[in-house]
C-alpha cells in the first residue's frame, strides 16, 4: 500500500476518534449539568415543601393551642357565670327574707328622713308590693305623719315583689332597695373578685 495513502487513512481515524471522543465528552458534560440542574430542583423542592410542612405543622399547633385556650377561657367564664348566679340568688333569697315588715317599718322612715335633707317631701314617694304596703302601711302613716302631710306619698306597684324603692316625683332618681337590686349590687362587688379567684387558682394550676 502507498505509504501516503495509509497516512491518510490513519489521520481519518485518528480525526474520527478525536471528534467521536470529543462528542462523548460534550455529551457527558451536558448530561452531568443537567443532572446537577434536576438534583438542585429536586433539593429545592423538597426544602421548600419541608418550609411548607413546618409552617402548617406550627399553625396547627398555635391553632390546636389557641382552641384549648379558648375552650379552657370558655370553661372558666361558665363556671365563673354559674358561681355569680348561684350567690346572686342566695342574696335575693337573704335579702327578701331580711326585708321583713318589721324591718320596713324600721328602716323606710329613718331612710326617708335623711333623703328629706337634700329633697322635698312633696317630691318623694315609697313604693312597695301590695302585699308589704298592706303590711305597713299604718305603722308609716304614723312614724311618717309630719311628711305625708308635706307631701310624701306612699304607693303599692306590682313590678316590686318584695322590698321598696323611694322615688323622687319627676323621675329624675330613685333609690331602690329591692331584692334584685341588692342581688345586683353585690353580683357587681363579687364579679370582679370571683373572677380573680377564678384566674389564680387557673394559674397555680398551671405551674
Amino acid at each position: 500500500m502507498d505509504v501516503q495513502l495509509q497516512e491518510l487513512i490513519d489521520k481519518i481515524k485518528k480525526d474520527g476518534v478525536g471528534a467521536a471522543e470529543a462528542s462523548a465528552q460534550a455529551i457527558i458534560e451536558d448530561a452531568e449539568k443537567r443532572a446537577e440542574a434536576i438534583i438542585a430542583e429536586a433539593e429545592n423542592k423538597a426544602l421548600e415543601s419541608e418550609k411548607k410542612a413546618k409552617a402548617e405543622s406550627e399553625r396547627f399547633e398555635k391553632s390546636s393551642i389557641d382552641a384549648i385556650s379558648q375552650a379552657a377561657r370558655n370553661v372558666l367564664i361558665s363556671f365563673r357565670d354559674s358561681i355569680l348566679a348561684q350567690v346572686a340568688a342566695i342574696i335575693k333569697q337573704d335579702a327578701t327574707s331580711a326585708l321583713s315588715s318589721d324591718i320596713l317599718k324600721a328602716i323606710i322612715p329613718e331612710l326617708i328622713k335623711r333623703i328629706l335633707a337634700s329633697e322635698d317631701a312633696a317630691t318623694l314617694s315609697v313604693l312597695l308590693s301590695p302585699k308589704d304596703l298592706a303590711a305597713v302601711q299604718s305603722s308609716l302613716v304614723s312614724s311618717l305623719k309630719a311628711e305625708i302631710d308635706k307631701g310624701l306619698v306612699l304607693t303599692s306597684s306590682d313590678s316590686i315583689s318584695a322590698g321598696f324603692r323611694i322615688g323622687i316625683k319627676d323621675g329624675k332618681a330613685y333609690y331602690d332597695f329591692s331584692p334584685e337590686s341588692i342581688a345586683s349590687l353585690f353580683s357587681a362587688y363579687l364579679n370582679p373578685r370571683v373572677s380573680k379567684i377564678l384566674k389564680d387558682a387557673a394559674q397555680a394550676e398551671a405551674k
